[in-house]
């Protein structure tokens, strides 16, 4: 792979603050002399012909000791820093004006913790660029390991060419968070202008592999060498590059296709949360017999088949069921006199939900301001429905706008890949509800382990915001469910089979039911319900 970093480090230098003494050293002892900056820059030229230089580099970054640069700054608000760089660009247009072809040579500073003193830092090549006073920037890129926290990793400008990305900053422009191949390999980004799509490689090229994301906007890159991470998941680094404001340049797909990326879609703001409380009674003692849920009657035994029979076959009958599509992730404000200051709920690597913890690969967590946040062992990062994650490799987690008749109630709906289901026998009539344990294993937030409560406050289940004891009864029929409310200050929503608003359940009784077709969706607490037939 070539060479886009030139890093050396100059040592024995009485005066760090010296043009002179950073730039050449005195005298004709060209054999014995050690190489300073002029040398550096002969020696590797940015285009030659032949043996001779055609093109010099004319961007330099300097690296001070840390001490001496936060001494300049205190003694001298950073004089001798602007000095250093202004003489050895005077240096710099002096020696190579006729290597330079116009370009303006440019020189930064900055301190570093790990020189030593008497020891200086240098960084130029094909893929270091120091921006114009003033320049805008034209895309933002950033990593991620888990599609959920993003972190940013540099600017481009527009007349940045080149761009390498990787896991040392000696030899890459700038260091991606989280690289997790080691010393393997850098991403390239090349920007040919405003005109021309970001053209995205891998260096080397055998040892990954990189595909287009075209519902997450980002790329994905992965080791073809098979290494995995602590968790046993293969090693990848989701790399989304976003155009700035006003800039119509997009990442290309791919170098062949050069494809644009989608422009995100604006997020929609939900209305404002009701001022008015809800309230939490405090749980009254059952009785035992007060719970009791009709079972079906079991079907009686099929008489025993006639010897004519015996080899006949007969099709299963299907079931009904119920599953729990999604998770309804509520506004934590309407619920602040209860004492709960945060909801949070993790997915674990079957992006089943489950308790906050290590084993969570995602997580999504509410906070009494209604503020949401994305969880992940890289850390927490703000969120707003609609969104889409990829925390594993071939699996996405949707989390999906709040339709505008629910939006003082909840956040987001979560949709869950894999929903879990349970049979439901036809014939009888079930109650659905925290004291009733018909359906209770789709109830996967009955714990206290979920929901964060102000000190002194006892714990207690994230059920008891939004769910009553007794929600609401349902029946399976010809024709779809039977539901009826059983508590009058349930509120009870019917979504369409894409999730889909349809209407919000007003009265509903045993003897007037509301019908709800088979396949759609309802929502009571936290828990979005399909019905299938």
């Amino acid at each position: 792979m070539p060479v886009y970093v030139q890093h050396e480090t100059l040592a024995r230098i009485n005066d760090v603050f010296s043009p002179e003494a950073i730039w050449q050293a005195p005298g004709l002892a060209l054999f014995s002399r050690r190489p300073l900056l002029r040398d550096l820059l002969e020696r590797a030229p940015r285009e030659q012909r032949g043996r001779a230089a055609t093109r010099c580099f004319s961007h330099v970054t300097l690296a001070l000791p840390q001490e001496e640069v936060d001494d300049d700054r205190h003694l001298t608000r950073g004089a001798r820093v602007r000095d250093l760089a202004e003489g050895l660009a005077a240096l710099h247009q002096k020696d190579f004006g006729d290597l330079l072809k116009g370009d303006e040579v440019r020189y930064h500073v900055v301190g570093d913790e790990e020189l030593a003193p008497g020891e200086v830092g240098v960084r130029f090549g094909h893929a270091v660029y120091l921006p114009a006073p003033g320049e805008k920037v034209q895309y933002t890129v950033s990593v991620s390991r888990d599609s959920a926290v993003w972190k940013t990793v540099c600017p481009i400008y527009p007349n940045q060419r080149l761009t390498l990305i990787g896991h040392d900053e000696h030899e890459t422009t700038h260091v991606a968070p989280g690289w997790p191949f080691g010393a393997e390999g850098a991403i390239l980004l090349i920007n040919d202008g405003p005109e021309s799509p970001l053209e995205i490689q891998v260096r080397p090229k055998d040892a990954f592999e990189r595909s287009w994301d075209q519902a997450g906007g980002y790329y994905a890159i992965r080791s073809r060498r098979g290494g995995v991470d602590a968790t046993g998941a293969p090693l990848r680094l989701l790399l989304r590059v976003t155009p700035a404001p006003g800039i119509r340049s997009v990442p290309a797909q791919s170098a062949a296709q050069r494809a644009a990326a989608p422009i995100p879609a604006p997020v929609r703001t939900p209305p404002a949360p009701s001022a008015r409380p809800a309230v939490w009674k405090p749980r009254q003692a059952l009785n035992a017999d007060m719970t009791a849920v009709p079972l079906a009657a079991q079907a009686s035994p099929a008489p025993a088949l006639a010897a004519t029979e015996a080899d006949a076959t007969y099709a299963p009958v299907a079931r009904q069921r119920v599953a729990l599509a999604a998770l309804a992730l509520p506004r934590l404000s309407r619920y602040r006199e209860t004492g709960a200051q945060a909801l949070e709920i993790g997915l674990n690597r079957a992006l089943a939900p489950s308790a906050p913890g290590h084993e969570s690969v995602l997580g999504f967590a509410i906070d009494d301001a209604d503020t949401m946040h994305a969880v992940t062992g890289a850390g927490r990062e703000p969120v707003a429905a609609p969104a889409s994650f990829s925390p594993l490799d071939g699996a996405r987690v949707d989390l999906l706008a709040i339709a505008p008749e629910m939006a003082e109630r909840y956040l987001a709906l979560l949709r869950l890949p894999q929903a879990p289901a349970l049979p439901v026998a036809p014939g009888a009539r079930f109650l659905f509800g925290r004291s009733a344990p018909m359906l209770a294993a789709l109830r996967v937030l009955d714990s206290p382990r979920f929901l964060r409560a102000a000190s002194g406050a006892a714990p207690s289940s994230a059920d008891r915001l939004g769910l009553s004891r007794n929600a609401f009864s349902f029946e399976a029929a010809p024709d779809g469910y039977r539901i009826a409310r059983a508590s009058a200050t349930q509120a009870l929503y019917h979504l369409d089979e894409q999730l889909g608003f349809v209407a919000a359940i007003g009265e509903a009784t045993p003897e007037q039911p509301y019908l709800l077709p088979p396949g759609h969706h309802l929502v009571a607490g936290h828990y979005v319900l399909r019905f299938d037939a």
